[in-house]
């Protein structure tokens, strides 16, 4: 690639905001390069084992379309993912399973056909900031350090430019900076389903109170959410010595595969090599143990086997900026819809304690959802930057709602487009971009952006 190329817009970070960001904002027209430290997209999708994505809707709604659903679209087309369906384990409104294998593929292919330049194995390590303004950033790739230029960057990364270039930059809870645990997610095979939907069925009462029961033998995949008292039993013996309350298994996109996603490391940064080091050989440790214990509790599972954990653990929340504006967690359970609006999400708030094995729950009204706001993608103290991803900015509480993939994707669309908008200017300025503008070329992609009806609002 030529080093000393000017870039209309840089993106940092290959995940689902990010890969989103820079679709959208070739899309538009604008010179775009994506940089990864990895070696392919989909960011926790693909290097952490997380899945299904969910939810896309709020109730039978679909509220993340546009790019994000012409990706699934192609993922289905091309057998990588079965689509939409009722989630099995009643949650959320909708799952989707996926091959992240094939993602890898849809993606990078999407990608390049619409003229993005990606470069991976390069890691961002600095920026050059004048007057409110990032002038270069320097990464480091194979070949040594070197320089890029864009007239507007996003930052899909994890706050790192932001952090960098002098946004003010908030982690965790209030009151102790505490994060949300991370995981290490599994992928088993040789998990008997029949027998899984038999031990559901057993007793239904022990499962997630919204869990399908009756459907599951119908539903193209299936879930499972719960075994409370099996969890307490298998404590009390002294056979499962996480700090997790529940079984919680995804099919995937392959029948009788499923990603696990119970272990818990807790009081950890993302923040810091060391801890992160000493959460990964936890993370291992913990797979071990839900083997053995799903092998003998759980019924389905007592010849299932490891396949693999992800190649990194799965961070739930890192560092995020403070923005123009914070969502909170009051605006999604009582529906906002901002007049800057930029994607829109159904997803509860969905918290896992950051030191125990509870996990808190705020659901919205049924079928209701709620708007991102531009203002939270924007900082007061950057010119030409954009955040995507989980570092937008929201309290720990609203992060937990809106941190899913489908919605992120949604917020990468809107911050890839913006971005490109921008870059037109003499003067590139994230934070005077014209709203309606945005706003409209966002539906123009499909983007759903519907104000949630007030009558309702009222009624309930």
């Amino acid at each position: 690639m030529e080093h000393d190329k000017q870039y209309d817009v840089i993106v940092i970070g290959g995940g689902p905001s990010g890969s989103l960001a820079a679709w959208a904002a070739a899309r538009m027209g604008a010179a775009t390069l994506l940089i990864d430290e990895g070696a392919y997209l989909g960011g926790m999708l693909t290097k952490s084992g997380v899945g299904p994505q969910m939810s896309y809707h709020a109730g039978t709604t679909q509220v993340v379309r546009g790019l994000p659903e012409r990706l699934i679209r192609k993922m289905s087309d091309a057998g990588f993912s079965p689509g939409h369906f009722i989630d099995p384990v009643g949650f959320a409104s909708s799952i989707t399973p996926f091959d992240p294998e094939g993602l890898k593929i849809i993606w990078e292919q999407s990608l390049l056909d619409d003229g993005v330049e990606l470069l991976y194995y390069t890691r961002l390590i600095d920026c050059h900031t004048t007057d409110e303004t990032i002038k270069s950033i320097t990464v480091l790739g194979r070949e040594g350090p070197f320089t890029l230029k864009a007239k507007v960057y996003v930052d899909a990364c994890g706050a790192d430019l932001a952090a960098r270039s002098g946004c003010t930059i908030l982690y965790g809870r209030a009151g102790d900076g505490l994060a949300q645990p991370m995981t290490m997610n599994l992928r088993v095979a040789g998990v008997d389903r029949d027998a899984l939907i038999d031990f559901i069925q057993s007793d239904p009462d022990d499962f997630h109170p919204h869990t399908p029961v009756d459907q599951l033998r119908e539903l193209p995949r299936l879930a499972v959410s719960g075994a409370y008292s099996v969890i307490r039993k298998a404590k009390a013996a002294g056979d499962f010595p996480i700090d997790r309350d529940m079984v919680l298994a995804f099919e995937t996109n392959r029948r009788g595969e499923f990603i696990i996603n119970m272990s818990r490391v807790t009081r950890k940064s993302s923040l810091i090599s060391s801890e992160m080091t000493r959460a990964e050989i936890e993370g291992r440790q913990q797979a071990w143990q839900l083997i053995r214990f799903l092998n003998h509790y759980v019924g389905g599972f007592e010849q299932a086997y490891l396949l693999s954990t992800g190649p990194q653990i799965g961070i739930r929340e890192g560092r995020r900026i403070q923005a123009v504006y914070q969502l909170k967690p009051h605006d999604l359970v009582t529906n906002r819809v901002f007049s800057d609006t930029i994607a829109c999400g159904g997803y509860p708030i969905d918290i896992h304690s950051p030191d125990g094995a509870v996990t808190s729950y705020e659901y919205l009204r049924e079928g209701s959802w709620y708007g991102i706001p531009y203002r939270s993608l924007i900082s007061p103290e950057v010119r030409n930057l954009l955040v995507a991803g989980r570092s937008l900015g929201a309290d720990h509480e609203a992060l937990a709602a809106v941190r899913v993939s489908p919605i992120l994707e949604a917020v990468g669309q809107a911050a890839g487009t913006a971005a490109a908008l921008a870059a037109i200017e003499s003067c590139p300025d994230t934070r005077r971009v014209d709203i309606e503008t945005l706003r409209s070329a966002l539906k123009r992609e499909g983007v759903f952006l519907e104000n949630y009806p007030l009558e309702i609002r009222k009624s309930n």
